[in-house]
């Protein structure tokens, strides 16, 4: 693999340098003026590139048209982040967040795995072919400055951007992941979507003395566990109510998967304990192929004093990740429903719904899957596995919806320290996903 180019290296570091923390509001200029340097990257590799305003932040819309017969080739939409995650705290980092350094193979600074590094990649990637006269499709670019806070421009940019039916786009490109070991990459063709309730759970009109009514009144600590009951898992698995319409991994998806690290050694190195004896085993069918529910918070009564009272009032916040083919629309009202009928008569229980994504399915035997592990394949030497991803990513499904199929891939480490002090990147990482981009995009060409 060849040395990273110094001019490459300075070029990078200028988007680094810029402090895009989105959750801050104190640095919505510095949002913008990441925003701006993509644009006048965009702009400097031959594109059209402008800043559409949408809230607080804008997003960055632009393309680079195919060097020959640009009407009649495929476009790749390519989407990133340039907004990124507080540094603090600052006293943990062994050099400047904003301040690019290189030490040893790695190059620390916010923000290079999450996600301007790797934008960075798909974005030199497609301006060199470019300058070659080699880029052999349309390249659109849409990146937006709120991914870290759950911002949904962008999918709503998505939804508006053609009507129903149609698209502007033959497969779309995403950087944003990792690899799950040296050497060896991935696309994660699945995200898990997400329904989030807070629960109230009332049992009288004042709290009382336990010792006079105790095992007479209602307790709502009581009835609130009770309650919650209802969803949570027996055996390993939820209430079938809450497992309708998941679409099943394939053969192959099951096959990459068990060359992944074994589940026990993955909690143990996060110093957790199995669910049940067989959550190690089944770790990536629970965590990538299965919903999930998870407490998140309960409050009432006093935890921290000694107060020998009957509780009247209790809250909880609770969630459930969705499976591929599931919706919040059909699963949300089944929680709220099994929640209901396992409270204790007599309680009063309220359910808001405060959030919800859907999940995300790419279909791993798409041409544009097949087409880009064949050209990681020749940049890499090594075939990427078929991962799905456990968490929630809105901009997955709101492709899928727009039968845009879409590689989520990434050139990360598990060790890139991601939201934590001392982001890295490994430097040679840099020229390789390049490399990968480049041969990606000419692969592509073949999509329609």
């Amino acid at each position: 693999m060849p040395a990273l180019d110094p001019v490459w290296l300075e070029e990078l570091s200028e988007l680094l340098r810029i402090p895009s923390v989105s959750a801050d509001p104190g640095h919505r200029e510095d949002v913008r003026q990441a925003a701006e340097w993509v644009r006048e990257f965009v702009r400097a590799s031959g594109g059209d590139c402008e800043l559409v305003e949408r809230g607080e932040r804008p997003l960055v819309i632009g393309e680079i048209r195919a060097s020959v017969n640009a009407d009649s080739a495929a476009t790749v939409l390519v989407y990133g982040h340039f907004d990124v995650q507080p540094p603090a705290p600052l006293e943990a980092w062994e050099s400047p967040p904003f301040e690019p350094t290189i030490r040893g193979e790695w190059l620390y600074a916010r923000g290079i795995a999450d996600d301007k590094g790797q934008l960075y990649l798909l974005l030199k990637a497609a301006a060199l072919l470019a300058a070659e006269g080699a880029l052999p499709v349309n390249v659109r670019i849409a990146c937006d400055g709120e991914e870290e806070v759950g911002g949904h421009s962008i999918v709503d940019w998505i939804g508006a951007d053609e009507p129903a039916g149609k698209q502007r786009a033959d497969a779309c490109v995403i950087f944003d992941a990792h690899m799950p070991r040296r050497g060896q990459p991935a696309f994660y063709i699945a995200t898990r979507g997400i329904a989030y309730f807070h629960v109230r759970v009332r049992t009288g009109e004042r709290d009382l003395h336990s010792g006079t009514y105790g095992g007479a009144a209602l307790n709502a600590m009581h009835a609130l566990t009770q309650t919650l009951s209802g969803v949570l898992p027996r055996n390993g698995r939820l209430p079938e109510p809450l497992r309708k319409g998941l679409i099943s991994p394939t053969a192959e998806e099951l096959a990459d998967w068990a060359s992944q690290t074994p589940g026990a050694e993955e909690l143990a190195d996060q110093g957790a304990r199995p669910a049940d004896a067989r959550a190690a085993e089944e770790f990536y069918l629970r965590t990538w192929g299965e919903p999930s529910v998870d407490v998140h918070g309960l409050e009432g009564g006093s935890p921290q004093l000694q107060k020998t009272v009957i509780p009247v009032a209790g809250e909880a916040n609770v969630s459930i990740r969705l499976a591929p083919g599931q919706h919040p629309d059909v699963i949300a009202p089944e929680v709220e429903r099994l929640l209901r009928e396992a409270a204790p008569e007599g309680a009063e229980v309220e359910i808001e719904l405060w959030s919800s994504a859907p999940p995300g399915l790419i279909p791993p035997d798409s041409e544009a899957i097949r087409l880009g592990q064949d050209a990681f394949e020749r940049a890499i030497g090594s075939r990427p596995l078929l991962l799905r991803a456990g968490g929630t990513l809105p901009i997955v499904p709101a492709l899928a919806d727009k039968g845009i199929p879409t590689i989520v891939s990434g050139f990360d480490l598990p060790e890139g320290n991601l939201h934590s002090p001392n982001e890295r990147f490994l430097v040679d990482h840099i020229p390789l996903g390049v490399a990968a981009a480049r041969e990606l995009f000419i692969s592509l060409a073949g999509v329609r």
